[in-house]
């Protein structure tokens, strides 16, 4: 549930929807839909039109950010934090060394 508190409390990105997503394809579907007419901004993140902040996560990053092997984890870390859309294959080959 939610309403609307006017001007009195704005929106911020400190509340957040998750979308947790199994392939790309369901990436780039809510990727495209929430961001409608509102903005990108960084790992995942967007802000739909309406001013509220969203995650589209695909299942996939949170199996490769827990791998045992600390190295493949934190190069996985690296290159999400480079992107704005997630992109399951690069996350996948950053954390291979590729």
């Amino acid at each position: 549930m939610a309403l609307n508190g006017g001007p009195t409390y704005e929106l911020t990105p400190a509340i957040s929807f998750v979308v947790n997503c199994t392939d790309q394809a369901e990436v780039d579907y809510y990727w495209d839909r929430l961001g409608d007419g509102g903005k990108d901004v960084q790992c995942g993140w967007l802000v739909d039109r309406f001013g509220v902040s969203w995650q589209v996560v695909p299942d996939r990053l949170g199996e490769l950010m827990s791998d045992p092997d600390h190295a493949r984890a934190d190069r996985t870390m690296q290159a999400m934090l480079k992107m704005v859309k997630l992109d399951i294959a690069a996350l996948e080959a950053a954390a291979d060394g590729r």
